[in-house]
């Protein structure tokens, strides 16, 4: 039987999975991925489309394979000549065979700007005569795609126009700096919008490590008893008035005091004479502040905090978090991964919820279902966040014969990640006491007067942290979580044992994979999608290494940054490739036009 319609996809994974929901009167090919690019400057001349009247002194075309003036003389309408993939020709002819006596077609690549721009490249190349519609889906699970075939839409032309916008400047800047990077520095240099302010970032960490310079402190701390022989930890804060030095907040990079006449620092002597002071001292309760303590979960993930928490839970890299997620998408079991938003559908919030009454209790559910707002206008916000797959979400341990231990742990942090999002927040009560007292030196006539701090939290309810804990990247150290006694203000405290330590101050941290996504997406430099393949193209093309979860610049990579930064210098400045993102964001949403933000850049850079 010659199936009526066909569906085409960009993996066999995914089409393997959707097969599995249509029937026979379908049939579901892959794309494997783009099947287009931009003609090599090199095959120029020998490609039919080049007429050496009208093309010889077109010079765009011939170093970068696009047409920036092409067949109109009142406007430049930026034309690139695309040619078919040599890897794709066997794929095309494949499609074509595929697409004979069927009646209908299906263009169900992925929902984003590549995706949109494979589907239209489908129909370039393919030129069917049938009716053909584009087909999205968030979730790969038998209700979404039945209800995707029946509400297709038209090919966006936007998000094409975007994607080939980011085409363009990839091509011609990835070329012109690499060319002029190859002939100064050799060795296979190369440059990029995004790959090279990406770098530089990192060469300017560490820049900012050679430079720092170290300080030494020291710190005294404390175990105090109540009346009631309650024990509970102290730290010395002030000396006469004056605070005492706690941390590199207190340092500039030259390892300078920023406030020197405002704070004290304890260097050993002064630290162990105190110590040795307090031995035979006590101190008296001066205040105590208690507040209320909240704390909302997190919104559930989007592309770049699934990368950032995933990385910091399970190590890895930021591709190899993409590529399982990749993986438990095409099988049906999470939403589509590529998203800038945080929103859940109405159907997922309704999954949380009824998961948190089974798995955690009703104290965890809120009466209302929480919202989140996006913090990007971009396209991609057409996406759900990242969640599980179906109107039920499924429990980790229901899928161990399903997955391997990898895809098992991914998909345990977003189901709880997604089930915290929608819970009851954190509660409890922050309590801060402040206890003063009077030492004598044998050596010094001058009493000192000391203040130490002891600080505490209670949770009294647990609520999304029932479920889930995120974890961060800092080494700052947090806030206690012990009980502190109730005591009334003049309450005298024994002293028990006593610590000093010394302490340096460390250079500023160099980047993890999950750090520098954090900051590309906070600058703006790139899109979530591309963040692992831009750290991978770094690390591939030696401009820096891992050491540990470190991003370590080579001196290759300082090499190649030095010398964009003298000739390139605007380029890699990173709001100009930040605004550059914000126009394609413009493009894709019908704002603006693709011709004349190129234009722009193009000419009036």
């Amino acid at each position: 039987m010659v199936p009526k319609a066909l569906v085409i996809v960009e993996s066999p994974a995914k089409a393997k999975t959707i097969k599995r929901y249509l029937g026979s009167d379908y049939s579901v090919e892959a794309s494997v991925g783009h099947i287009r690019d931009i003609i090599q400057p090199k095959n120029v001349k020998t490609d039919k489309r080049y007429n050496p009247a009208t093309h010889e002194n077109n010079s765009e075309l011939r170093s970068y394979g696009i047409d920036v003036a092409g067949q109109s003389t009142s406007e430049n309408t930026w034309e690139p000549w695309y040619v078919v993939s040599e890897n794709s020709k066997k794929t095309i002819t494949h499609l074509r065979k595929a697409l004979k006596n069927t009646e209908l077609l299906y263009l169900a690549t992925d929902e984003d700007r590549e995706g949109e721009a494979i589907a239209w490249h489908l129909v370039e190349v393919l030129k069917p005569k049938i009716p053909y519609y584009r087909m999205v889906f968030h979730e790969i699970t038998e209700k979404a795609i039945l209800e995707a075939l029946n509400h297709t839409r038209e090919i966006d032309m936007d998000l094409v126009a975007a994607q080939e916008a980011r085409r363009i400047m990839d091509r011609m800047s990835g070329f012109g700096w690499s060319g002029v990077m190859r002939q100064v520095i050799g060795g296979g240099a190369s440059g990029g919008p995004v790959q090279s302010p990406t770098t530089r970032r990192l060469v300017e960490r560490e820049r900012e490590r050679i430079r720092f310079i170290s300080a030494d402190y020291h710190s005294l701390t404390a175990s105090v008893f109540s009346e009631q022989d309650e024990m509970f930890p102290t730290k010395l804060v002030e000396v006469n008035g004056r605070k005492v030095v706690s941390g590199k907040n207190d340092f500039d990079e030259n390892g300078e005091l920023k406030r020197s006449s405002e704070v004290v620092i304890l260097d050993q002597e002064q630290a162990s004479s105190l110590q040795e002071a307090l031995k035979t001292e006590t101190l008296t309760v001066s205040s105590i502040e208690r507040s209320p303590y909240q704390r909302k979960p997190k919104p559930p993930f989007t592309t770049s905090t699934f990368q950032q928490e995933v990385i910091n839970k399970l190590g890895g890299s930021a591709s190899a978090a993409m590529g399982i997620a990749q993986s438990l998408y095409q099988n049906g079991f999470i939403t589509y991964h590529r998203t800038d938003s945080t929103a859940l559908s109405d159907q997922a919030v309704e999954a949380a919820r009824v998961s948190i009454q089974t798995v955690c209790g009703i104290e965890y559910l809120p009466e209302k279902p929480r919202t989140y707002e996006n913090k990007t206008a971009s396209a991609q916000l057409a996406h759900e966040a990242i969640r599980p797959a179906g109107e039920v979400f499924r429990h980790p341990d229901e899928l161990k014969g399903d997955l391997n231990k990898d895809q098992l742990r991914v998909y345990e942090i977003i189901w709880k990640r997604t089930i915290a999002s929608q819970m009851t927040d954190e509660r409890g009560e922050t309590a801060r006491m402040l206890l003063g007292g009077i030492v004598s030196h044998e050596n010094n006539s001058e009493p000192q007067a000391v203040t130490f701090s002891a600080s505490g939290r209670v949770i009294t309810h647990q609520g999304f942290r029932y479920i889930y804990e995120e974890t961060t990247e800092s080494d700052e150290e947090s806030e206690g979580e012990g009980v502190l006694p109730d005591l009334p203000e003049g309450e005298v405290v024994t002293i028990g044992q006593i610590e000093v330590k010394n302490h340096s101050t460390k250079p500023p941290a160099r980047f993890t994979e999950s750090s520098i996504v954090k900051w590309m997406e906070e600058v703006g430099i790139g899109r979530p999608s591309t963040f692992s393949a831009t750290i991978g193209k770094i690390r591939a093309r030696e401009y820096a290494y891992k050491e540990g979860r470190s991003l370590v610049p080579t001196v290759k990579g300082i090499v190649g940054t030095n010398f964009l930064e003298l000739e390139f210098n605007d380029e890699v400045q990173y709001h100009n490739r930040a605004d550059l993102e914000r126009s394609l964001d413009q493009i894709a949403n019908g704002n603006e036009q693709r011709t004349e933000m190129l234009d722009r850049w193009w000419f009036e850079k």
